[in-house]
């Protein structure tokens, strides 16, 4: 199901992720499956590291945009990220389709205090062989 993050209309909105109005952004839309946020995307050559690979930084960009908003979307407030590890496994290659899909691994039962949510996400290629993978930790910021 598609869904609309809650500042996607505000004519303010520019977070490189998934702004629609950045034009340097990536325009990352997202569908939600049970408590999973998936994103697929395709990125040309100002997007590499070597010739024809994806630049690591910007696939972990793509990993934390779905794994934030994904709490988001479950809390109904940003998230900050405090700390993420990547680990790549493969090659996320120029103009060819990738997906990456978010899990929430744990989360505090109250929407008061400083508890932290923990996430994780998959990168897969359009194979559906694992390429990347991310696990993060986020703060919920106010309001």
């Amino acid at each position: 199901m598609s869904v609309t993050l809650p500042w996607r209309t505000r004519e303010d909105h520019r977070c490189f992720g998934c702004a629609p109005r950045n034009p340097h952004g990536l325009g990352l839309t997202f569908e939600q499956a049970g408590d999973a946020l998936w994103t697929e995307f395709d990125l040309g050559h100002h997007y590499e590291s070597y010739p024809g690979v994806v630049h690591g930084g910007i696939v972990a960009l793509v990993c934390d945009e779905t794994m934030g908003n994904l709490i988001v979307l479950r809390d109904g407030v940003p998230a900050v990220t405090t700390s993420m590890r990547m680990r790549y496994v493969g090659t996320v290659h120029v103009g060819l389709p990738h997906r990456v899909t978010a899990t929430l691994t744990s989360v505090p039962t109250t929407l008061s205090g400083p508890a932290l949510i923990h996430a994780a996400a998959d990168v897969t290629d359009v194979r559906g062989d694992l390429v990347a993978s991310a696990t993060a930790t986020y703060h919920r910021s106010a309001p």
